[in-house]
């Protein structure tokens, strides 16, 4: 079920020549301009390498200290966020169960 299905390959014959392969005779090529162009440009040299990156034991505790402490900040936040969203939602309930109980009290 998960194994790609692919196509059996084509089983027309190959020509034994395209028509570009046969030496063209006969035909005289004429330049389309006459302009003298200049010289491609040289081929871009590569950039030198760049070293690579080494962790020293200082780099790696420095690391693990900002990665500790991004992990204790966006914590911190998204549990203050669970919290205003639980306290609007208890005030919000508060607010009406004491509206139905005016509400009650004023049919009787």
């Amino acid at each position: 079920m998960f194994t790609p299905k692919i196509p059996p390959p084509d089983t027309a014959p190959t020509p034994l020549s395209t028509p570009l392969d046969r030496p063209l005779t006969g035909i005289t090529h004429t330049p389309a301009c006459t302009c003298h162009h200049t010289p491609a440009a040289p081929a871009p040299v590569a950039p030198p390498t760049r070293p690579t990156v080494r962790l020293t034991p200082g780099s790696l505790i420095l690391t693990a200290a900002g990665g500790t402490a991004m992990v204790l900040i966006i914590g911190t936040v998204l549990v203050s966020m669970l919290l205003a969203t639980a306290i609007t939602a208890a005030s919000v309930a508060i607010c009406a169960v004491v509206l139905r109980s005016l509400l009650n009290s004023k049919a009787r």
